[in-house]
């Protein structure tokens, strides 16, 4: 009952951002993110650019705000450094809602790989570490600010882990869920977790 709240939670918290949003004005800002995230926020692995698509508008919008005053994107952070110059260039607080909705209204393209690991311990190791947040099948959630994992570059996801436990990202005091993962970052015990773990997200 618990989980069907919190999804429930979160469609309408999304279903809100996007009809108080201006898409077309959101359309238009998102042509500065074309270049690295693609025209349909497919992303770019090759560029180190995650898949935007499909992601909450809060999260986006939260995630945008932090890399614009400083929050994401510091030392250490050579790659979230280029997303604060980028974030910069959003006006104001109405211009990031604005976007953000225009990307979270992308479908999300719904990558899957096949890594070659122990998906079992995979899964069991995400159950037991991330799943109640993110999701049994990594569809993220809202509610509990738990941004969707499933149909991501598997690259990037495990740079963001390992950014999170090395405190590189979620470090900053204003970073309050980003202070969360830094905590859970260090649950998977040992490589092999973590290679698994990721196999299992990116085959979701």
């Amino acid at each position: 009952m618990r989980y069907l709240l919190c999804v429930v939670s979160s469609f309408f918290i999304n279903a809100l951002a996007l009809a108080e949003a201006d898409l077309a004005a959101g359309k238009a800002a998102y042509g500065t993110c074309v270049a690295c995230h693609g025209a349909a926020g497919e992303g770019n692995e090759a560029l180190n650019s995650p898949v935007l698509a499909g992601l909450d508008a809060v999260y986006l919008e939260r995630q945008l705000k932090h890399f614009k005053s400083g929050v994401r994107g510091g030392a250490g952070d050579t790659l979230g450094m280029q997303m604060r110059g980028m974030a910069a260039t959003l006006a104001d607080d109405a211009a990031i809602a604005n976007v953000s909705a225009y990307i979270a209204a992308m479908p999300n393209p719904g990558l899957k790989t096949q890594i070659e690991a122990d998906i079992r311990n995979g899964e069991v190791q995400y159950n037991a570490a991330c799943g109640a947040c993110h999701g049994a099948t990594a569809e993220g959630n809202s509610a509990l600010n738990a941004p969707r994992l499933a149909g991501q570059h598997i690259s990037y996801i495990e740079r963001q882990y390992r950014n999170f436990g090395a405190g590189v990202r979620g470090n900053h005091p204003d970073d309050r869920y980003g202070r969360q993962m830094k905590m859970m970052a260090s649950m998977l015990a040992t490589e092999k977790d973590i290679k698994d773990v990721m196999a299992f997200i990116a085959a979701q």
